[in-house]
């Protein structure tokens, strides 16, 4: 990135001196001995007797199947060898003809290639192969030699590379009002500088996942048109000890070399977690973290450089981190509101082609709790759905239907429930629906089939708040745990029996209730004492009690109370509107899918014939 070629790597020269050694030590391993080899007359054992009594040989070598001997006639000597026949005479003869049974064996390998062989190979096997393994460990840590290993992994986009600017993120206002103060210093640092005022060395984005923190950052080096160094916080981690803090000091080596810029730490709680305070040891998360809290505390602010960080577990960040002169601002990046999933909506929706009579504010209202992410994943199903219908646009029956997909999963067409299943998913689904229809203080019913999806679910319930709900009474949340109820309190009015369908629907009314009486303090008996403690908000919310044992049987005994007064309340409604629940679930057999309409309109209508059981037991 800074134009600089780079150089060779010189290789040493005791390099060159091994392989050298290694090319002889193969001559002479492969080359000499096959010469040798080609030197040697074969003859017969007889020759070889006879050769005995003449007298004609000189020195002998007796090996297990083969014998090498030489043989002087008129003044040449010859090499030969035989093959080895068991002959218990063969000593005697041999002392009788005078032949040598000592000194240098014609056959042996050369003292040379002996000590090759037993000395310089072991040797060389090793070196070579000790090398090797030190380049794949050097590979596996990001760089080709030893100087690689506290290098820097950091992305560089220098002048935006990437184009995206404020206007390219949307739902997230106030975290952009915050940021572009930080942009505007860049671009006019002598106004703050005249004032007074400084930088704020560090700003960390925190919220749950998919709301879009990576591109508010480099939507801030977008914006400031400054070079922008993204890292994630996994790789500092490293094998060795010190490594991981040599790439802290690279990385803001380069920063100061290039400021003004932006730094971004995507899930900073990697190497930033609390410390555990034990004492000894050589922990290498934690002398990566010492040393960033070091690299903040000294480089100068003035020349502009700006570390910006990423995470959705604030609470196991260090103290030491998180405060005024390292991290000044934290900034929350939450779950868009109505007028926040609309607008990214509609930023999402440019990148494809969509029709004129989409209402994007229905959509919006439909993906209630949705992520940027996920809003952008419902804009591609409705481009691909548009496509396996032969579209050349997406529809707002597209829109709705990836809504339902990204919720609940595709239609799972191969699984084909049999009539009577059909029939319960029926009363179940409209339970739900009719319980929620006739509660006040309730979401408007939006959409009710018993098509099977591929999470598991056979049906569902769809409810869709007219406003953003931003908090929720004591009275909504029971009439919540009744709608929970509501399918199985069908089950139990019509059938009389209960099935598997409602583990969800009882996991959720449970999560609630315990809410209630454990976080909100909804409950006479512990009036505004919290009962539990939630960590890991933006990841689901993890909670431990916080109490006694005796207080959590009583916890207990609260939540089984409250959700039993929700149940029977549910099967009392139920059982004063016993035609509409016959009437809308026949609907809902034959048709499989029903709208909000749909079900408003046959729940106010007024039959002379009200619909009764026996009639549904005809299915």
């Amino acid at each position: 990135m800074n134009g600089k070629e780079k150089k060779p790597v010189k290789k040493p020269l005791i390099f060159y001196y091994l392989i050298v050694l290694v090319v002889l030590m193969l001559l002479n391993w492969l080359i000499v001995p096959s010469v040798m080899e080609r030197s040697i007359q074969k003859t017969s054992y007889r020759e070889f007797l006879d050769s005995i009594e003449n007298k004609e040989i000189k020195e002998v070598e007796l090996e297990s199947d083969v014998i090498y001997y030489t043989v002087e006639k008129d003044g040449e000597v010859t090499v030969c060898k035989t093959g080895r026949i068991d002959d218990e005479n063969l000593v005697e003869r041999l002392d009788e003809s005078g032949a040598e049974f000592s000194g240098e064996i014609p056959k042996k390998q050369s003292p040379i290639l002996s000590f090759l062989v037993s000395w310089i190979f072991p040797i060389v096997l090793f070196v070579v192969l000790g090398q090797w393994l030190s380049k794949k460990m050097m590979k596996g840590m990001g760089g080709p030699g030893a100087m690689a290993f506290g290098k820097s992994n950091a992305k560089i986009y220098v002048n935006s590379s990437t184009g995206i600017k404020f206007s390219d993120v949307a739902g997230e206002d106030e975290a952009k009002e915050l940021l572009k103060e930080i942009v505007d210093y860049l671009h006019k640092p002598e106004l703050y500088r005249d004032i007074g005022a400084s930088l704020p060395k560090g700003a960390l984005l925190v919220g749950p996942p998919g709301t879009g923190k990576t591109l508010l950052a480099k939507a801030v080096a977008g914006e400031a048109n400054v070079p922008f160094f993204s890292i994630s916080g996994s790789e500092f981690v490293e094998m060795f000890v010190g490594m991981g803090a040599a790439k802290v000091r690279d990385l803001f080596k380069q920063a100061n070399e290039k400021a003004p810029c932006i730094v971004f730490i995507d899930e900073i709680d990697t190497i930033g977690k609390k410390r555990d305070g034990q004492i000894g040891g050589n922990d290498e998360r934690e002398q990566t973290l010492n040393q960033l809290l070091t690299e903040m505390d000294g480089f100068d602010g003035s020349k502009g450089v700006v570390i910006l960080a990423a995470t959705n577990r604030p609470d196991s960040l260090d103290p030491a981190l998180l405060r005024p002169g390292r991290f000044d601002r934290r900034i929350p990046v939450e779950l868009p509101d109505l007028q926040g999933r609309e607008e990214i909506l509609k930023v999402h929706a440019k990148k494809i082609k969509i029709g004129d009579n989409v209402n994007f504010h229905e959509i919006a209202k439909a993906a209630s709790g949705a992520s940027g992410a996920e809003l952008a994943n419902i804009v591609n199903e409705a481009a691909l759905r548009a496509v396996r219908d032969g579209r050349k646009f997406a529809t707002q029956m597209d829109l709705e239907e990836s809504i339902e997909v990204v919720i609940a999963g595709y239609q799972k067409k191969s699984r084909v429930l049999s009539n009577k299943e059909k029939l319960i998913v029926s009363y179940h689904e409209i339970g739900h629906a009719l319980v929620a229809a006739k509660q006040t203080e309730s979401a408007p019913v939006h959409k009710i089939t018993i098509i099977p999806r591929t999470s598991g679910a056979l049906g569902y319930t769809m409810q869709v708040e007219e406003k953003e709900h931003f908090l929720m009474t004591k009275e909504e949340l029971e009439n919540k745990i009744a709608t929970l109820t509501g399918g199985r309190a069908a089950e139990e009015v019509v059938f009389h029996s209960i099935t598997t369908g409602a583990s969800n629907d009882i996991e959720q009314a449970t999560k609630l209730a315990r809410g209630m009486i454990t976080r909100f303090g909804m409950s006479d008996d512990f009036d505004m004492v919290a009962m539990e403690n939630v960590s890991n908000q933006y990841l689901g919310g993890d909670s431990s009690l916080a109490c006694s044992f005796e207080t959590q049987t009583l916890i207990d005994k609260k939540v089984v109370d409250l959700v039993r007064t929700q149940h029977e309340k549910a099967k009392k409604i139920l059982q004063d509107n016993i035609g509409k629940l016959h009437e809308l679930a026949k609907y809902l057999y034959d048709h499989e899918t029903i709208t909000g309409e749909e079900f408003m309109t046959i729940l106010s209508e007024t039959k002379t014939e009200p619909f009764s059981l026996e009639k549904t037991e005809e299915l």
